[in-house]
């Protein structure tokens, strides 16, 4: 330093800075070799959990010899998230096919405990879906007529056995589509036909929603088929005997119909002694328009959909 005129360390260390040190000035490292190793095997693309299955030496020794290496491609961030992602998508996709056997096996296994249904069990299951599903009197305004609409297709088919079983012909059905302006009316004018299964049904104009661009619906493409709607005419006494068979069914004591009352209709109705059911259908519905013929007519209308409330 006294042969340079440096008096002071730190213009000397900024002088020598970037400069590689002298070999004479290295002195021998008892892991030179193993660090060398490691930085060998950390270019060929090894993890630090590699390298230290490899060398046999502490994680934080790896680190300190390689960390200065630039970042494998295979275990940078991109592609560690690649292979996370595909590796989710192996696994779901024998993943679901487990559980969809699963829930395949105990929906067989139940379906096979309940069996034939008799008309008494038809009967029950028939008015508790209707109460769930269809129109229903309201305080401030009373219809007293069989209105159900659903978009399920073997709920339709279901509900068309109860009505069946009830006594009700097929003249006193009337039918209406309810479905988005931006749906396909004719194919879904097809699909419901053949499920009712009733050639020259009566339909009435279509409902049409109209289409709300903000609105992210899902009930889209080839299986929409919108909800059918199923009218009974003359079906005073009908809904009458659906309210007493579901109150039956869930213990309701209705403030207009006695306790006693409710129960002696309903072991009249549910008896099972009955093996089928014939309900008289020559009741009037005062001030109820009938339908608009028997030819299906699909035509964009303004018909109101049915009022669904809860008992």
């Amino acid at each position: 330093m006294e042969i340079l005129g440096v008096r002071n360390n730190d213009v000397l260390t900024d002088a020598l800075r970037g400069e590689p040190p002298p070999e004479w000035t290295r002195r021998p490292n008892a892991k030179d070799d193993l660090r060398g190793r490691a930085r060998e095997l950390r270019t060929q693309g090894m993890d630090y959990d590699e390298i230290v299955a490899e060398l046999g030496v502490s994680k934080s020794s790896v680190s300190l010899w390689v960390r200065d290496l630039p970042l494998p491609e295979h275990l940078r961030y991109e592609s560690c998230r690649q292979r996370q992602v595909a590796g989710l998508a192996r696994y779901w996709v024998q993943e679901r096919e487990l559980r969809e056997a699963a829930r395949v096996a105990v929906s067989t296994a139940a379906a096979n405990e309940i069996g034939h249904l008799t008309d008494r069990e038809i009967l029950i299951a028939g008015s508790i879906a209707y109460w769930c599903e269809g129109a229903k009197n309201k305080p401030h305004r009373r219809s007293d007529r069989i209105d159900f609409i659903n978009s399920d297709p073997l709920m339709i088919k279901f509900f068309m056995r109860f009505l069946q079983t009830a006594g009700v012909t097929k003249d006193r059905l009337v039918f209406q589509i309810s479905i988005h302006e931006t749906a396909d009316l004719a194919a879904a004018q097809r699909f419901w036909l053949e499920t009712i299964g009733i050639e020259g049904a009566r339909f009435n104009s279509p409902v049409i929603k109209r289409h709300r661009p903000r609105t992210v619906r899902k009930n889209t493409g080839a299986d929409y088929h919108g909800c059918l709607r199923i009218q009974v005419r003359r079906s005073i006494r009908l809904y009458r005997q659906v309210e007493g068979w579901a109150s039956a069914v869930m213990m309701i004591r209705s403030s207009r119909i006695g306790p006693d009352k409710v129960t002696t209709q309903a072991a009249n109705r549910l008896s099972p002694d009955r093996s089928t059911t014939s309900l008289p259908g020559g009741d009037s519905n005062t001030g109820r328009a009938p339908g608009r013929g028997f030819e299906p007519r699909f035509t964009h209308g303004t018909a109101a959909r049915p009022s669904i409330a809860s008992p």
